[in-house]
């Protein structure tokens, strides 16, 4: 099958397309025959080999997928043969097709297209755990989004919206704040031009944000944090920008708690709240509270650019590889 592969550790210009072996089910195991792809920052660490694991070379990037169903492994039974569904992946979903575990896998809704689907798993259950289980946003608090027009940025806007909260959303251009705001965000701050906790205290009448979503961390992290109000709760999602230093005195001071969220984490040990998560995202986006924002498209072939529009902070929304034509 094609597939967009590396087969060494580096950058992005390793990526080749090539030809990889089909996957086989083993017991509890679906594959899935691939239409779309979303691109995730994540990706790129794992072909440099930077990432928490390390596949076995040659290997196809790919955390998230959407297609049809092709095979079941042993023990599956709630999936059928030409199902349509979505899929977070251990890797592999820039490939024709895609092996996942069937606990990772979800029917995609009747109403939504396999644009929406490829572009769902990743970012919007990522941002609900994160905001509903580890940032315990309740309706009528303030949330700042930073990286707010990004993959999982703009869904963290649109689910704090959904979850009745004043949405802060925070990115690096007018055109991007745009995005938010067509999105649902509330108020909008361009950090390039505006110091971030002044104009947070300023929106919020001195009072601070309740919630911090930050995919980003590097310099945003002190104004992030300092923009709190009390028993704030800064929640680290990503760190595209650096991995910042947390001081503990500034967190006692008022109260404050910083808590990391990794989608992982639900998906292997809290299976319950991952499944809330999911299917109150599923209802939001039959009422159509939630539009996945698709920037770009890119065939198989070019799904290193793909890439790239991420890692150089090019994209608004999500990045699609389209593989099945």
């Amino acid at each position: 099958m094609r597939a967009l592969l590396c087969r060494e550790w580096g950058g992005l210009e390793k990526l080749y397309l090539g030809e990889l072996a089909p996957p086989t089910p083993g017991p509890g195991q679906v594959v899935i025959d691939v239409v779309a792809t979303a691109a995730n920052y994540a990706d790129a660490i794992m072909v440099a080999g930077n990432y928490q694991t390390r596949p076995p070379l040659p290997f196809a990037p790919g955390l998230e997928t959407a297609g049809t169903v092709a095979a079941c492994g042993d023990g599956v039974t709630h999936f059928r043969a030409g199902q349509r569904v979505m899929a977070l992946l251990h890797h592999g979903g820039m490939a024709e097709q895609a092996l996942a575990e069937a606990s990772d896998v979800w029917p995609v809704p009747d109403a939504m297209s396999f644009a929406d689907a490829a572009a769902f798993p990743v970012a919007y259950f990522s941002s609900d755990v994160a905001l509903r289980w580890q940032g315990r946003l309740e309706r009528g608090e303030t949330l700042l989004v930073l990286g707010a027009a990004g993959g999982v940025g703009l869904t963290a806007v649109e689910i704090g919206r959904a979850m009745g909260a004043r949405v802060i959303a925070g990115a690096s251009s007018a055109e991007k704040l745009a995005a938010a705001r067509a999105h649902g965000a509330d108020e909008t701050i361009n950090y390039r031009e505006a110091d971030l906790k002044a104009r947070v205290l300023e929106l919020t009448d001195g009072r601070g944000a309740d919630v911090c979503f930050d995919p980003i961390g590097g310099d945003l992290f002190d104004g992030a944090l300092s923009s709190l109000g009390w028993g704030g709760r800064y929640v680290h999602v990503g760190f595209v920008g650096g991995v910042p230093r947390i001081p503990a005195n500034r967190l006692l001071v008022k109260n404050r708690a910083a808590l990391g969220s990794a989608l992982r984490h639900y998906r292997w040990h809290q299976r319950d709240k991952l499944e809330t998560s999911v299917q109150t995202l599923f209802a939001w986006y039959a009422e159509g509270r939630l539009r996945p924002l698709v920037s770009h498209r890119l065939p198989l072939e070019r799904g290193a650019d793909a890439l790239r529009l991420l890692t150089e902070r090019r994209a608004h929304g999500r990045v699609l590889v389209d593989v099945a034509p």
